[in-house]
């Protein structure tokens, strides 16, 4: 067999080749699939001319003994097989084409071999299938397991998002509810003002994001979907009231145009995206310049949206960045702090409540960072006309 082997090699790799061809192309060089079924036609016509020669040592240096076991781990198919895996699985095969691939050979010999009428010897047949065995073996083993080390990579990264997503939502609610504890005491302001509101909502978000975390410990699931129908106007408001108290604690000067018509309404998860909100403001006051201010803003479009702005003075985007920086756990250049999740978290609030969230370079000023949502026109009532969506 090894002399047929020899003879038609070549046909043999292009008969291998024809059939690959038949199923998904994959963008492999020459230099990728060196350690495939090239490299195994040349081992394997080593063995068997080994074995032809009775030297049954250099056999099994080359392609292993049957089974596997502890020589076909160190044989030189053994390891060319083993690099043969990892390379399909960086170029997206799947564990049926690894074996497919040796098959295919398999099938190529015995073809051709019907074709001229060459008739090979039982143990030729059984070299053979132990030396596809092993290849086989070897490849399907680092591919699985590089694929298994791939995917618990992953897992743990997506893991270590959503850890990183709850505590930094704790992290802030429980800051703005420290933050209101501390104006209550210093200024003696009642409870039940302004002031006593922000902290009860901080605490209420505290106890949401808990739950939320129970939830997701107890079914995988997301964020439930807790939707309702509020005010724009008062959403602002009470927004701006949170944030002003992260801004006089970084000195930060803080502005709220809330000129919006109170009869405008939004329908969605008003703790969600309150959050967005927040992250958005918390990073405003990060970046924006001393003696500089950072604008909230709303406004209703002829198109049935609303629009949320945080708009800052940050002096403006360096190139690329804007495609970047809602990306969990990156950060600006120079910023040392946090887990830079902010705007991620950000965009996924948004996303959550059917909305979407953008930024817009100021070159040289700064930039704004706008939410759009849909505006609630009320539920759809026969033969009534539903209410114009401008403000």
């Amino acid at each position: 067999m090894h002399e047929f082997l020899i003879n038609n090699r070549a046909e043999l790799i292009e008969r291998c080749k024809a059939k690959v061809a038949l199923r998904p192309p994959r963008a492999a060089t020459p230099e990728q699939l060196k350690n495939g079924i090239p490299l195994f036609l040349e081992q394997l016509t080593r063995t068997l001319q080994a074995e032809s020669e009775g030297e049954r040592g250099e056999s099994l240096r080359i392609s292993g003994a049957s089974g596997g076991g502890s020589t076909s781990a160190v044989s030189e198919m053994g390891l060319s097989a083993t690099a043969h895996g990892k390379q399909l699985l960086e170029l997206g095969y799947s564990v049926d084409e690894v074996v497919h691939g040796y098959g295919d050979l398999c099938q190529a010999i015995s073809d051709m071999a019907v074709e001229r009428d060459a008739p090979f010897l039982v143990d030729e047949f059984r070299t053979l299938n132990r030396c596809l065995d092993n290849a086989i073996a070897e490849a399907v083993t680092e591919f699985s397991t590089l694929r298994d080390v791939a995917t618990a990579r992953r897992f743990s990264e997506e893991a270590n998002e959503r850890h990183g997503f709850l505590l930094h939502e704790l992290r802030n609610s429980l800051h703005t509810a420290t933050l209101a504890l501390t104006a209550l005491e210093t200024g003696k302001l009642p409870i039940a003002g302004a002031t006593g509101g922000v902290l009860r909502r901080s605490l209420v978000a505290l106890t949401s994001l808990v739950k939320h975390a129970l939830d997701e410990v107890r079914v995988a699931a997301a964020l439930s979907d807790d939707k309702e129908v509020f005010s724009l106007a008062s959403f602002l408001a009470d927004a701006g009231s949170a944030a002003l108290l992260d801004a006089n604690a970084r000195g930060c000067s803080f502005v709220v145009r809330n000129t919006i018509d109170p009869d405008i309404e939004i329908k969605g998860d008003r703790q969600l995206l309150l959050g967005a909100v927040m992250n958005l403001a918390q990073n405003a006051f990060k970046f924006t310049r001393p003696g500089t201010e950072v604008l909230l803003n709303a406004h209703a479009s002829g198109d049935g949206m609303v629009s949320i702005d945080v708009e800052d003075r940050c002096g403006g985007l360096p190139p690329g960045v804007a495609e970047v920086m809602f990306t969990p756990f990156v950060r600006r250049h120079g910023d040392k702090s946090g887990l830079g999740l902010g705007l991620s978290i950000a965009r996924q609030n948004v996303e959550a409540v059917g909305g979407t969230l953008t930024v817009r370079d100021l070159p040289g000023q700064g930039c704004v960072f706008t939410i759009r949502l849909p505006r609630y026109q009320g539920e759809v009532v026969p033969g009534k006309t539903p209410a114009p969506a401008s403000s």
